[in-house]
């Protein structure tokens, strides 16, 4: 194995309802874990969406409505994948823009508390797209020298993800082997919440990504502008960047700058 872990690393996959993080859900879950000996283990759990899946979702996945009807709700395995997930750092391909920001609602809905700083995220897409820009087909192709079976498929598209990502760092001698600087060299920009509507500015403060206050320190906001904070509260945004929201509400309320 090139990769080099400090402590397990939580390779997963989700299959969904749509793209859309607020409102979309998971109707599969992969997760590959893989300790710092090499030895791993994985877990696939079938969800049942509580919504109906939209057919041209179900044509790309295979998932239907009739294969979940009697699957647990995501409620029904929180406890079991956080379980799997805790003292972990977390992997993907295309995570970091699409599944960890929708695990994280799943999670918030159902009251389990998820908190980013706890985790190292690292994107084998973004180093992939960095190197070669392709898909996941092309890069277990291009790195691992086989052909993707059973795409869509969250545990073919969790295996390839591991062997690609393990290949990456075996091939490129200028990215890291260790999950820490592999987590930085994933993001193509840094931001305060998961789904990219808070940023930082030069000075690591937190700034608004979108709306007639881009580019403006959210806390300097919240504080010449009063009623803003509710409005985003009561607007469609995911639950983790009102919780980002919130937490920066609090500590200028708390007068903790």
């Amino acid at each position: 194995m090139n990769l080099k872990l400090h402590k397990p690393l939580c390779v997963f996959d989700l299959e969904t309802t749509g793209t859309n993080i607020g409102k979309d859900r998971i109707v599969e879950i992969c997760i590959l874990k893989i300790n710092p000996d090499a030895s791993r283990e994985s877990k696939t759990w079938r969800v049942n969406p509580e919504m109906p899946i939209p057919k041209q979702c179900s044509e790309i996945h295979g998932i239907y409505d009739e294969d979940v009807k009697d699957a647990p709700t995501f409620r029904d395995i929180a406890s079991k994948i956080m379980e799997l997930l805790a003292g972990s750092d977390l992997g993907g391909f295309n995570s970091n823009r699409f599944d960890v920001p929708l695990l994280a609602e799943e999670l918030l809905r159902v009251g389990v508390d998820f908190d980013l700083s706890k985790f190292k995220l690292v994107d084998a897409q973004t180093v992939f797209h960095k190197k070669e820009p392709r898909n996941l087909g092309a890069a277990y192709q291009f790195y691992c020298g086989k052909t993707l079976e059973n795409a869509h498929s969250a545990e073919a598209d969790v295996m390839a993800t591991f062997e690609v990502l393990d290949a990456q760092v075996g091939k490129y001698d200028d990215i890291p082997n260790e999950i820490a600087g592999l987590s930085e060299y994933s993001f193509h920009n840094k931001n305060a919440d998961l789904a990219g509507f808070i940023g930082y500015n030069d000075q690591q403060e937190e700034i608004f990504n979108f709306g007639k206050y881009k580019g403006q320190v959210v806390k300097t906001v919240f504080q010449k502008d009063l009623g803003y904070f509710g409005w985003l509260q009561n607007a469609e945004f995911p639950l983790y960047t009102k919780k980002i929201f919130t937490k920066i509400q609090l500590s200028k309320l708390s007068g903790k700058f």
